[in-house]
């Protein structure tokens, strides 16, 4: 959890050589004391350094500092001064330390209003450095269940979007719907989310419940889209029926529920995990479209490949 008014950032989104238009603050012993005034900068060698020996824990910025943090990081992206790798890491953890500040929020309706900047930004980086979607999937220091997990699975769905052929507006609905897929999941006591190794029956009862949980929660709110609610709701839907909550199949998912079903899948398949050894990015999809294809739509299936390639030949 965030410390209240404040929110936690990695050092390394402060890389720019422009002053810093808000303070910077520090937790030490549990108490947030000032670190860094507006109107001053850090030196990157310092920052690299701090870096190396943060968890990313320790450095904080106020709440309503919030939209400084996003115009600054958004100057940064269309900054020529870094590589595109460079800001491809930036993005991502400056995403994710705001994500894991709304996330938290009660109001999930101001939640997604707010997270709807980041996914413009995330589209607008992919169009302009279409190479570089594999360095927006990299290892963090946040928690995989609710901030990484959550980012990465918008990211393959907006990959598989583009390669779909979705509009800009679909894009920008399905990366919303694919961030907060597993809403439902903050009503899961964290002991069942966090353990190691296979839940019991009764743990597994009360984990299949997210979905019904999430639309719930969602429904609580005026003027949140069916594509939304279809993404929480849907995810674990399977094509050839028998999935849950509704045991629905093919076209009667919604293409958000039948992305999401695929992207959180294979998410979970290839990320290190606690308990597991992440498998090879083509082998989890082989194995996605052998012995599991009957729960995927075929045809975003096939098309995930072609995401996979692009990674692939990114990274090379």
């Amino acid at each position: 959890m965030s410390t209240i008014g404040y929110f936690r950032i990695r050092l390394t989104t402060l890389i720019g050589t422009s002053e810093l238009p808000f303070n910077v603050y520090i937790l030490i012993d549990e108490k947030v004391i000032l670190y860094v005034k507006a109107g001053d900068k850090i030196p990157k060698q310092k920052i690299l350094d701090l870096h190396a020996k943060d968890s990313g824990e320790s450095f904080l910025l106020a709440v309503k500092d919030k939209e400084k943090y996003q115009d600054y990081i958004r100057d940064l992206m269309n900054s020529s001064q870094f590589p595109d790798s460079e800001k491809a890491i930036i993005l991502k953890e400056s995403s994710i330390a705001i994500l894991e500040d709304l996330f938290d929020n009660p109001d999930v309706k101001q939640a997604l209003a707010e997270s709807r900047p980041i996914i413009a930004d995330l589209i607008n980086f992919m169009n302009n450095a279409p190479n570089e979607m594999g360095n927006l999937i990299t290892l963090s220091g946040h928690d995989f269940y609710t901030y990484n997990h959550s980012f990465d699975v918008s990211i393959y769905s907006l990959g598989l979007g583009q390669t779909l052929g979705f509009s800009k507006t679909e894009l920008e609905e399905l990366g919303l719907s694919s961030l907060y897929h597993d809403l439902g999941k903050r009503l899961v006591p964290l002991e069942i989310l966090c353990k190691k190794g296979s839940l019991d029956d009764n743990e597994w009862v009360q984990m299949r419940m997210h979905p019904q949980f999430g639309l719930k929660i969602l429904n609580e709110y005026d003027n949140i889209s069916d594509a939304i609610k279809a993404a929480c709701y849907e995810h674990h839907e399977s094509w050839a029926g028998g999935g849950y909550p509704q045991g629905i199949s093919k076209h009667e998912i919604h293409p958000f529920g039948r992305i999401v079903s695929l992207t959180d899948t294979y998410d979970a398949m290839t990320t290190q995990r606690s308990y597991n050894t992440p498998m090879k990015p083509a082998d989890a999809l082989n194995l996605m479209n052998g012995n599991l294809a009957q729960r995927y739509d075929p045809d975003m299936l096939q098309a995930m490949y072609s995401v996979l390639f692009k990674m692939k030949k990114e990274a090379a």
